[in-house]
């Protein structure tokens, strides 16, 4: 599936980017909690490239909204379990199903801790509680922040952006009162996703390692007239807007 999803994603956005400040970080033996916050529906799918690409070693589950993971269930086999996300069933859900997997040193577990759809750039974030109980159960744990953005940029397909926090420890979270605790956690991915936000306005590539890469250009009847015009010219081709725009000012790209 990460196979499928590499393919799903270069055809239908641009890039998969990562901060360079903002890099995985190298994790040793012991569980790991990765909570992100949840812009859009691409995040199922850059969780599951960031987990297979970063971490192929590591056992991956994530929490599921239990209606859509009927309407998907494919993600049962990548690791989601159901949790349902508005009764307090859903709440002792997640916390059983989360010893369990905390509990193996290999595991991996990621979380959209915001538990909906929410803007980039909404603040404060809202993190749900649940995340911040995860200590009480796994203090041997590293929780570590994630901070995930979309832009567009100038290719027709979106940007997708993603930076690391520094981890933290579950045994010192859990030296913080719960409200505090749950502060900490989202104070730290408040200032990564500030800081990511950042890079992403300021449109430069190179603060930026690029993880996935898809097809550039118009595609169909449009490229292929460029490409045969630069043919005939003795010209490469080069469908990507900025690579045009900058090897000629004029020539490959249509007027405005």
């Amino acid at each position: 599936m990460v196979g499928y999803f590499d393919r799903f994603l270069r055809r239908h956005l641009n890039a998969l980017r990562l901060a360079r400040w903002g890099l995985p970080p190298a994790l040793r033996d012991g569980p790991v909690v990765v909570y992100c916050n949840h812009p859009a529906w691409w995040d199922a799918a850059v969780i599951i490239l960031l987990a297979g690409r970063l971490y192929p070693a590591r056992a991956s589950h994530a929490p599921f909204d239990a209606r859509m993971l009927e309407r998907y269930g494919v993600f049962r086999r990548m690791g989601a379990f159901a949790v349902d996300l508005d009764t307090p069933r859903g709440a002792a859900q997640f916390l059983a199903a989360s010893r369990t997997i905390l509990a193996r040193p290999d595991s991996l577990m990621w979380i959209t801790a915001q538990g909906r759809f929410a803007d980039v750039r909404v603040r404060p974030l809202a993190l749900r509680a649940g995340v911040a109980r995860l200590p009480e159960i796994a203090p041997d744990a590293l929780f570590v922040p994630l901070a995930l953005e979309y832009a567009f940029w100038e290719e027709r397909g979106a940007e997708a952006f993603a930076a690391f926090g520094a981890p933290i420890r579950g045994r010192d979270l859990l030296a913080l009162p719960r409200p505090e605790r749950l502060a900490r956690l989202e104070a730290d991915l408040t200032a990564i996703l500030d800081r990511l936000g950042a890079d992403v306005i300021a449109r430069e590539p190179g603060r930026f390692q690029g993880l996935v890469t898809g097809a550039k250009g118009v595609g169909g009847v449009y490229d292929g007239w460029l490409r045969l015009g630069a043919a005939l010219r003795g010209r490469r081709f080069t469908p990507g807007h900025r690579a045009a725009a900058g090897a000629d000012a004029t020539s490959d790209e249509p007027a405005p």
